[in-house]
């Protein structure tokens, strides 16, 4: 399996106050092309701080990381930049859209670092809208939509740059058990039918149990990672 992502011995250290907190303590960590993983953990566990290193989102304290091969520590933050919008996508809780902008210009956002024309930007962003059945609300703005609704359109946010990895952190949170549902059922589905690598970030037993590989993280190192049957 071609590793999208790979981190090798990775530590992340942070200083609080005069004290020093290790959030990641050596984790070596491999994200395969299709690959469909959880990262579970408890509260403080350094899950989250594992996903944004990955993601590229934060800088290893050492170790190795590599994102579709390119060594991080080798990269300007422009650089960097470039990688991480062409390989990455990423999907919040929080969902994190514009308030006062469309459902289709809030997807096509990220394309407006590729130095597409607007026209061209909107026609991605309307096909990718429609592929997480939101094809008839690009119109409308956030506070126009239910929270299921603004995740699809966060998902296709990340969908759009056409990455080879998904990174979720808690993408289910803000949802009811309804919703939260057909998310992850779209999830699925994007990791089966487009080859698309899903990590999804979670606390929820049942939500990591649809992972096809459980990585456990606990006190910033990583104690388990099983393929599920």
């Amino acid at each position: 399996m071609t590793a999208a992502l790979e981190a090798i011995g990775i530590t992340r250290r942070y200083d609080q106050g005069g004290l020093t907190v290790e959030a990641l303590r050596g984790v070596t960590l491999t994200i395969g092309s299709g690959d469909h993983a959880a990262i579970v953990g408890p509260s403080g566990s350094g899950k989250s701080t594992l996903m944004h290193i990955l993601g590229g989102l934060d800088r290893p304290s050492s170790g190795t990381l590599r994102i579709g091969g390119r060594d991080v520590a080798a990269l300007k933050p422009d650089e960097l930049a470039d990688v991480r919008n062409r390989t990455i996508g990423f999907v919040f809780q929080s969902f994190h859209l514009l308030a006062r902008t469309t459902a289709l210009d809030n997807v096509a956002m990220p394309l407006v670092y590729r130095g597409l024309r607007g026209a061209e930007r909107r026609r991605r962003a309307r096909e990718v809208l429609e592929l997480v059945g939101l094809g008839h609300r690009t119109g409308h703005r956030p506070s126009q939509l239910s929270g299921g609704e603004q995740q699809r359109v966060a998902i296709a946010r990340a969908l759009v740059t056409e990455p080879a990895v998904l990174l979720a952190d808690e993408p289910t949170g803000n949802l009811d058990s309804v919703r939260g549902g057909e998310i992850l059922d779209l999830l699925d589905d994007l990791n089966r039918e487009r080859g698309v690598a899903l990590v999804i970030v979670t606390h929820d037993a049942e939500v990591a149990g649809r992972a096809r590989r459980q990585i456990h993280v606990k006190d910033g190192l990583v104690t388990e990672a099983e393929t599920v049957a």
